[in-house]
């Protein structure tokens, strides 16, 4: 990935509050209502980041932790899944400020963060 800063793709189930906050910071930021992929399925959540080159953000550790397993076993790439503790969007925002002000992009290449 060329960009050094890490752009990130927020599932349906994280609230699009925390996009606003973000992107009123400069990070670049779209959630799953923005990009037209609400509804989708969790396979196609990651499959829909991983052609835009985003990080995952979600809710669903335990649907998501089995598909990035697979893309492991299968040796393919993604650009990385963060996992939230469902908290306040301020929280999740907060939380996820330290992982994009410290973290590139490649840094988060098939990597798993929890928040």
């Amino acid at each position: 990935m060329s960009n050094f800063l890490i752009s990130l793709y927020l599932d349906e189930d994280v609230h699009v509050l925390v996009a606003d906050l973000l992107q009123a910071r400069g990070f670049d930021v779209i959630t799953a209502r923005d990009a037209g992929q609400l509804q989708a399925t969790d396979a196609e959540q990651l499959a829909y980041a991983i052609t835009q080159g985003r990080t995952l953000v979600t809710h669903n550790r335990t649907d998501f932790e089995e598909l990035v397993q697979s893309y492991f076993n299968a040796g393919e790439m993604h650009f990385g899944v963060i996992f939230a503790v469902r908290r306040s969007p301020q929280e999740i925002a907060k939380r996820l400020l330290v992982i994009l002000n410290q973290v590139t992009s490649q840094e988060m290449e098939n990597q798993v963060r929890y928040i």
